[in-house]
């Protein structure tokens, strides 16, 4: 072989020259991807509303001889988007990859929902990406190269109770994502979805550790267990890599085989 293990995987995978805006970057799942992103080359501005949190994952990649950069963000505020975004180009001269993590989840039956949580949690999880797509993407579509990496979930296609506010908005994320793949193809941009199954992180340990609740997860995920951020990674990079170079519209779950079913 002319290549090496390693130089075939770097050449495949590696993220090198690669800026990379990250929101929800303080959140389980977004520190994870941010430090991991980090590992393989690229350049990570991350955005959050939780700036002490923000602040230490980027330190913490600083500390491993990574580059990063922390922007605050809050996804409900279209000025606080247009700055963050151009806070990043600012500092970075471009965008090449955004990873739309930022999301948030209250559990409260159909009837018990206020107007205020449904509001709060739509703005977030669907309204706050879509704007800041848009804002990437009028600098993507510039150098007419980009990719989009939104984070949905099982709730996009499955659901659970307590969750339908939730679950409508993961949902709109993942018709969304092919709305951005059909519309943006032509001008170099790809767009795709990664949906995280039953993800053990600090907003989910309440329902592990509840014996009812985590019995019948079990029951209905083949691997019967939860599944840790740093699982997500691996696909997370292959997504922003140039090895997904022909992946468009496209959502990828990774649930430990929850869709594929649990045991009888």
């Amino acid at each position: 072989m002319s290549l090496c293990i390693g130089e075939s995987l770097k050449k495949l995978f590696s993220l090198e020259n690669k800026v990379v805006l990250l929101t929800g970057a303080a959140g389980g799942i977004g520190s994870v991807l941010a430090e991991g992103f980090a590992s393989v080359g690229a350049e990570v501005a991350l955005c959050d509303v939780n700036v002490e949190r923000m602040d230490a994952v980027t330190q913490r990649i600083l500390d491993n001889s990574g580059k990063a950069s922390s922007h605050y963000l809050n996804v409900m505020e279209m000025k606080s988007i247009k700055e963050c975004v151009q806070s990043v180009l600012d500092q970075y001269g471009r965008i090449d990859v955004l990873v739309n993590c930022a999301g948030i989840n209250v559990r409260e039956g159909f009837l018990d929902v206020e107007e205020s949580t449904y509001d709060r949690i739509m703005n977030i999880n669907l309204k706050g990406m879509y704007f800041i797509s848009q804002e990437v993407a009028k600098h993507m579509w510039q150098n007419k190269k980009g990719n989009i990496i939104n984070i949905a979930s099982h709730n996009s296609v499955g659901m659970l109770g307590g969750c339908s506010v939730y679950g409508a908005s993961k949902s709109g994320v993942a018709a969304l994502t092919r709305s951005m793949a059909v519309e943006w193809a032509q001008y170099g941009i790809r767009a795709n979805a990664l949906a995280p199954g039953h993800i053990l992180t600090d907003l989910t340990t309440v329902t592990w550790e509840n014996p009812k609740r985590s019995s019948y997860l079990k029951e209905r995920i083949a691997m019967e267990r939860p599944g840790n951020p740093e699982e997500l990674l691996g696909m997370a990079i292959m997504l922003a890599s140039d090895s997904s170079s022909y992946m468009t519209g496209s959502m990828i779950h990774i649930d430990g085989g929850c869709l594929a079913g649990g045991t009888p």
